[in-house]
């Protein structure tokens, strides 16, 4: 009868531990795979993106941020021989030199990881934060004066119809949040570019390509 008794409580012992350990193992996964969302939807700061999208400085930008592709701001300066004057014979006419134009310098500009739901234009959660912070950065006083483009980027998979719809209507979906979030509409316009201007050429389907673009157009 003791050994009985013994044994209940063994067993007992046992399955508590056994209990006890698996809550601790899927409560220890949970924080891991919390941590590793917040890591992957850690979104830049205000700060960082008036940066970006302030007049261009000299000198190409090429900062890496997480959930932010940093575009350069500036255009590559030609090479002296270039632009130096090419003198041109002909007869019974004077030397003459060509010269070359300088290229237009690249607008101001960031592309955002802003997540949506699948096939949809309706922001995910983890990806309000970014908007927030993109709506102070709008609103402070150095970008204040400006306006821009909101541009919806796709990757290739599907229908170019489809997708280029797709991105118009996420385009819009980020405007009226950035305009909720008190952004003078008449600062804003939306378009969609589909998959015609892919972040990464090499991998039509990589996710970097589903983007929105923000341009200053001042």
């Amino acid at each position: 009868m003791a050994a009985h008794i013994i044994r209940l409580i063994i067993v007992k012992a046992i399955t508590v531990m056994k209990t006890t350990a698996l809550r601790i193992f899927w409560l220890m996964l949970a924080a891991a795979s919390h941590g590793a969302l917040h890591a992957q939807t850690a979104a830049p700061s205000a700060q960082q993106m008036i940066e970006q999208l302030k007049a261009p400085s000299q000198g190409p930008r090429l900062r890496s941020l997480r959930n932010l592709t940093v575009e350069s701001n500036s255009a590559t300066t030609p090479d002296a021989n270039e632009t130096s004057a090419a003198p041109q014979a002909a007869s019974n006419q004077t030397s003459s030199s060509a010269s070359v134009s300088a290229a237009p310098q690249a607008k101001p500009s960031l592309s955002l990881l802003i997540q949506f739901d699948f096939n949809s234009s309706q922001i995910r959660p983890e990806s309000q934060q970014a908007l927030l912070n993109l709506s102070l950065a709008l609103n402070s006083a150095e970008l204040l004066p400006s306006k821009f483009a909101v541009e919806g980027h796709t990757d290739a998979k599907g229908l170019a119809d489809y997708n280029q719809k797709l991105s118009q209507q996420r385009a819009e979906a980020v405007q009226a949040f950035l305009v909720k979030n008190g952004v003078t509409v008449a600062r804003l316009t939306a378009a969609g570019k589909g998959a015609t201007q892919l972040a990464n050429a090499s991998n039509p389907l990589a996710a970097e390509n589903r983007r929105v673009r923000i341009v200053n157009l001042d």
